[in-house]
């Protein structure tokens, strides 16, 4: 039994969300735009240029909703959240085994395979799917360099080694992704490597807005099951970096993120005119292509999956909820290592 509540994410810029009674309104030019009950609300998540009343941050805090201030870009700002929830000694746990290099290495070391048989995955689907022999061909080599990758990373040496595995099986695999593009769609959405802070292309702010969203979601997850976002296994601990659920992501990006940036592309779903350019080169989502990425990622998460472990089907939304539990029972010593979530 599971209770799934929906993000309300705000976008219009200007607009004004506020507490009415026990409904959640949202105001534009003084014109009432929407309202929901507060009931019906998971968090809150706003994008630029969006007011907030004390009253209902007050009511977020008391209910145990978050509220999430993003830029127009997707990128994080701030999040305010009510008390610490969760046992405190999952958490003195946590602490503990993170200062254990054999722990950390064997649980980054599931998140890394947890990555690369999910990118793997999203390729040889591709490769299926091709009608072009050479594409084919291209996209079986990487998916075989994956599984050499994930290979390597079974027997990575300590962290340093693994994050170098990683790193370089994420760049041989977003040199093919576009691959994955149909061809009439890859004049407007080529893919020259990863870009990030600012995207430099379409396909790479598209992937940034996506990743900013899932993130949320895990960072969620975690809190909701007392785990600290900030300590990680495989991402480095830096000071405002949360590590943690750089680390729950991982095996979500390709199947979660990349996959609904390919449906959308290759659908004709969002087309160039859904992006602009800013001065510097920097590509971004405008506020059409904004709405149609949030609307489709939350009809996305609602699309049911069967998990592999728990052997039933659960919404695509609840999964990094399940994982951050399968996390805190490792950490807790009820399962012997963290095993992620791979897609058949």
């Amino acid at each position: 039994m599971y209770t799934l509540l929906n993000t309300l994410y705000v976008m219009t810029p200007h607009a004004y969300a506020h507490l009415e009674n026990a409904t959640v309104r949202i105001d534009v030019d003084r014109e009432k735009r929407l309202q929901v009950p507060l009931h019906h609300v998971g968090g809150l998540v706003c994008f630029g240029n969006v007011m907030v009343s004390p009253a209902l941050m007050h009511r977020l805090a008391d209910e145990g909703k978050s509220l999430v201030l993003l830029e127009e870009s997707g990128r994080f700002k701030a999040r305010l959240e009510g008390p610490v929830s969760g046992n405190i000694l999952l958490r003195q746990a946590h602490y503990k085994l993170a200062s254990d290099p054999a722990f950390t290495l064997e649980t980054a070391r599931a998140i890394v395979a947890g990555k690369l048989k999910n990118s793997r995955s999203v390729v040889l689907r591709g490769a299926r799917e091709s009608a072009d022999d050479g594409d084919t061909r291209t996209l079986a080599r990487v998916a075989d360099n994956l599984a050499a990758s994930l290979r390597a990373a079974k027997g990575a040496p300590d962290l340093d080694a693994l994050r170098g595995i990683e790193g370089e099986a994420a760049r041989g695999y977003f040199s093919a992704i576009n691959l994955v593009v149909k061809p009439q769609a890859r004049a407007s959405f080529a893919l020259d490597g990863r870009t990030r802070r600012p995207p430099l292309d379409r396909f790479n702010a598209l992937l940034s807005f996506l990743y900013s969203m899932l993130m949320n979601d895990c960072r969620s997850a975690l809190e909701s099951v007392g785990l600290d976002p900030q300590l990680g296994f495989l991402h480095a601990v830096r000071p405002g970096r949360a590590a943690l659920a750089l680390d729950l992501q991982e095996e979500f990006r390709s199947i979660l993120a990349d996959r609904l940036a390919l449906t959308l592309i290759n659908r004709g779903q969002i087309a160039a005119q859904d992006f602009e350019e800013r001065e510097g080169g920097a590509v971004l989502l405008n506020e059409r292509g904004r709405r149609k990425v949030v609307t489709a990622w939350q009809e996305r998460k609602q699309e049911e999956v069967t998990h592999p472990l728990l052997e039933t089907k659960l919404p695509l939304a609840i999964l990094p909820l399940i994982q951050a539990r399968f996390l805190a029972r490792t950490l807790r010593g009820e399962m012997e290592g963290y095993l992620p979530f791979v897609t058949k």
